[in-house]
């Protein structure tokens, strides 16, 4: 593994995502070869980030939860990125189509860290975790494919070292207790300009979001990092990424 290389790679990714372009492919000798190099070329890309004035971490993202979404970049695992608070809003917010290359939409259900997770105790069960959530967020997520292939032909470590494609991540202005929506069976529709797009539900998140969350938790732990206090989870979309372009309204309702 060329950690010069790999340092170069985050840099050039950094450089397109400044520059809301897209990339043919990643240079041969900057490209990551399996997980281990695409996750180092992401922490690399989160220093980067970090350098930006104000900005700071506020969680992690899941890709990949959804079989519909899985399908659509011919994955068949999760993965994960960061969340950052310039790329970030809440609800009612307009983002410049001049910021993006080619982004898509996915509405998901987040979850609030209560405090640090203790990763001496992982890996956890699915009940283990449940109090580990301080609250539900309805969210959106817009992903933004940093490569001008087709989303089939990207491949998963591009998508890793590319922050998880994570490009802006917006907040509900309501937060529910757990035990308040049915996670299982949670209905969500998107409008674009008005019009239903498409439907989708919380049961096409690995059968339940909070199975997304056990995944990111068990795989941080083993990698000897943890989730902190007050730390926002975006589980994967419950529908398909939808693609989005200038001048749409868009609107994810969860009910």
């Amino acid at each position: 593994m060329n950690l010069l290389n790999l340092s170069k790679g985050a840099n050039l990714l950094f450089m397109y995502r400044l520059n809301a372009n897209g990339l043919n492919k990643m240079p041969k000798e900057f490209s990551p070869k399996n997980s281990t190099e695409a996750y180092y070329i992401q922490e690399e890309l989160k220093k980067l980030y970090l350098n930006l004035k104000d900005n700071y971490i506020i969680g992690k993202k899941i890709g990949c939860t959804n079989k519909k979404a899985q399908k659509q970049v011919n994955v068949l695992e999760p993965f994960y990125g960061n969340l950052f608070s310039k790329y970030s809003g809440i609800s009612g917010c307009k983002l410049s189509s001049k910021n993006f290359f080619k982004p898509y939409l996915e509405p998901e259900f987040s979850f609030r860290i209560k405090s640090d997770i203790d990763i001496s105790k992982a890996p956890y069960k699915l009940d283990q975790i449940i109090d580990f959530v301080d609250t539900v967020i309805p969210s959106i997520e817009i992903v933004d494919f940093r490569f001008k292939q087709s989303l089939k032909n990207i491949g998963i470590n591009n998508l890793i070292a590319s922050n998880g494609a994570s490009e802006y991540w917006i907040k509900g202005k309501k937060e529910f207790k757990i035990n308040k929506i049915d996670l299982t069976n949670h209905n969500v529709e998107v409008y674009i300009n008005n019009q239903l797009f498409e439907k989708g539900n919380a049961s096409n998140v690995l059968g339940n979001p909070l199975n997304s969350l056990l995944w990111l938790i068990n795989t941080l732990a083993s990698k000897n990092e943890t989730l902190l206090k007050n730390y926002i989870i975006s589980t994967g979309t419950s529908t398909s990424a939808i693609p989005i372009k200038k001048g749409y309204n868009v609107e994810a309702k969860f009910g």
